[in-house]
């Protein structure tokens, strides 16, 4: 029986490979079988690229080349900011299956004003294609080239000297386009995928075996397409007094990465400023790319700002589920707005129950209603049900009921809610209220629904000179002699995270740009919280936590 089983195995193994080598020289399988075969490609492969320029006190230009064999990346390379010139870059390609013997395929790629061959060692006699805009491809008709992992499967336009890819398996040129001067446009930079669609990363997330979790929440961060402009820089002398936006701005987050180590980055809106982002996935992929590199997992909700650029909250949240460590999602369709979802923080080691539940809500842009409601949006009913009967579902479930120690809930979201402005609930020692918080006008009531299902803390961003944690208390029931003893007890904690972004207004007397911190330790059922700055005049001074304190003690609401 061994003996059978062994000689089937052998002869099953030889079968395969004589397939294989039949299919890799005569493809003698059906695609649906040779694309699912290791380094076959099931998509499509790239033929040929170029760039078409066009402008309009031309008439016979055009930037549209032949539909029938050429597809345009609907990227204006200008980003619409030039004078009278267009220019789009246009590619070719094919199924691998209708792949004939004259067509080449893409393996290499290249930008610049000299031939690679003179430009670069190691290329030896390679053949290179030059394409407008500097671009140098080579291609190659050998038999099965379009098998190989060099092939180019897909082709993309990123803007600014500061792009970078945050997807994997691609590949970001170097070099900008070659482009005629025009207008104040930003850099372009080309940027391949060479196989198939990779399927991004999604860890889930779990309580350290310290029996602690971290938090790092940033807000506001205001990316542009590009290096982008800094407003309200602080010191106003910093650098000789040049400042570039972006770049100090991820390199503040960045090093807050590395010191405070999270285990979840939260991005509480407005990453994106819509005004200055006419190309907002270059934007996006500058954050992502801090988190992905560091194989830290983030959450993203949005803020007014986001959509105002090049794409709608919808595409942008598409966007981001496409990345890897990316942890946010659309949310149910039938509830109102884009990125209502929770994450569940998993116990330690290898148990399935929840030890943690993150609420994250969207709370839209700007009023419906303006004549009524003057400023900001407001969240809907279908929102608060939605949260209500999500968190009843997950109290009753077996992964919440079998946690053996005191399970917490915070909740995430960017505009502030109306019970923000209670002055007499700001907390002195956790920050400074500089500005009037610009809360809708209208009181949806989701405060009450926070409190009722048990949320110890909800935490905002939008008002970016506002740091403060407000301590919601109850109130007695006039109705209810003995609910006298409950009134005035805390109940809900209330933050900002002060924004972070130097494309984002800061000012009011000199406001340093911020993150947020918040450490959970399941052990204690405690959280604490403490506010990371990018600049401080003495020495080390960025390195130390400020306004640190305890929000919540054994499971319960503290005052601090």
């Amino acid at each position: 029986m061994v003996r059978t089983s062994i000689q089937l195995g052998v002869l099953a193994l030889t079968v395969f490979v004589v397939v294989f080598l039949l299919d890799s020289r005569f493809r003698v399988l059906p695609d649906a079988i040779h694309n699912a075969l290791p380094v076959h490609h099931p998509g499509l492969v790239i033929t040929d690229i170029t760039l078409a320029t066009c402008s309009s006190l031309n008439i016979l230009s055009t930037c549209k080349l032949d539909s029938s064999k050429w597809h345009r990346i609907e990227k204006d390379l200008y980003l619409s900011k030039g004078w009278v010139s267009h220019a789009y870059i246009h590619i070719e390609r094919k199924r691998e299956s209708e792949l004939t013997e004259a067509d080449k395929v893409i393996v290499d790629v290249r930008v610049g004003r000299l031939d690679p061959v003179t430009s670069e060692k190691d290329q030896g006699h390679e053949r290179w294609e030059s394409r407008p805009g500097g671009i140098w491809l080579k291609r190659t008709s050998k038999r099965h080239a379009s098998d190989s992992v060099k092939t180019v499967t897909a082709v993309d336009v990123l803007f600014g000297a500061d792009a970078v890819e945050a997807r994997p398996g691609w590949q970001i040129t170097l070099q900008p386009l070659l482009l005629s001067n025009s207008g104040d446009s930003p850099e372009v930079h080309l940027t391949v995928r060479r196989g198939s669609v990779v399927k991004p990363e999604k860890p889930s997330l779990r309580v350290r075996k310290d029996g602690k979790f971290k938090i790092l929440q940033v807000a506001d961060l205001h990316l542009s397409t590009g290096l982008g402009v800094c407003r309200d820089p602080e010191p106003p002398n910093h650098n000789g007094g040049k400042c570039d936006a972006d770049p100090r701005t991820l390199e503040f987050v960045g090093s807050v990465l590395d010191s405070e180590k999270p285990d979840l980055v939260v991005l509480s809106g407005d990453q994106v400023n819509g005004e200055t982002a006419p190309d907002a996935q270059s934007a996006v992929f500058k954050y992502a790319e801090l988190f992905i590199s560091r194989q830290i997992p983030f959450a993203t909700i949005f803020g007014n700002h986001d959509d105002e650029g090049s794409l709608s909250r919808e595409a942008l949240m598409q966007l981001s589920e496409s990345l890897p460590y990316s942890l946010g999602t659309h949310g149910p369709a039938a509830v109102d707005g884009v990125g209502n979802y929770y994450l569940e923080v998993l116990a330690h080691k290898s148990s399935a129950h929840s030890a943690l539940t993150l609420y994250f809500l969207d709370t839209h842009g700007y009023s419906p209603d303006e004549r009524q409601f003057r400023g900001y949006d407001w969240l809907k009913k279908s929102q608060i049900d939605w949260f209500r009967a999500t968190s009843k579902d997950l109290k009753n479930s077996a992964s919440h009921s079998g946690y053996s120690h005191v399970h917490m809930d915070m909740a995430f979201i960017h505009i502030p809610l109306p019970e923000y402005r209670n002055q007499n609930d700001i907390v002195d020692a956790s920050g400074k209220a500089r500005e009037s918080p610009t809360a809708p006008g209208f009181n949806s009531g989701f405060k009450q629904a926070l409190v009722d299902e048990g949320v110890l803390a909800v935490s905002c961003g939008h008002d970016h000179v506002n740091d403060y944690c407000a301590l919601a208390r109850s109130e007695a029931d006039a109705n209810n002699n003995n609910d006298a003893a409950a009134a005035h007890k805390p109940e809900l904690w209330m933050c900002y995270a002060g924004g972070s972004g130097f494309g984002g207004y800061a000012g009011y007397g000199g406001f340093h740009r911020r993150v947020r911190v918040y450490d959970f330790d399941m052990n204690e059922a405690r959280i604490e919280t403490w506010k990371r700055v990018e600049w401080a005049e003495a020495k080390g001074g960025t390195e130390k936590r400020i306004d640190e304190m305890i929000l919540v003690e054994g499971g319960k609401v503290v005052a601090s």
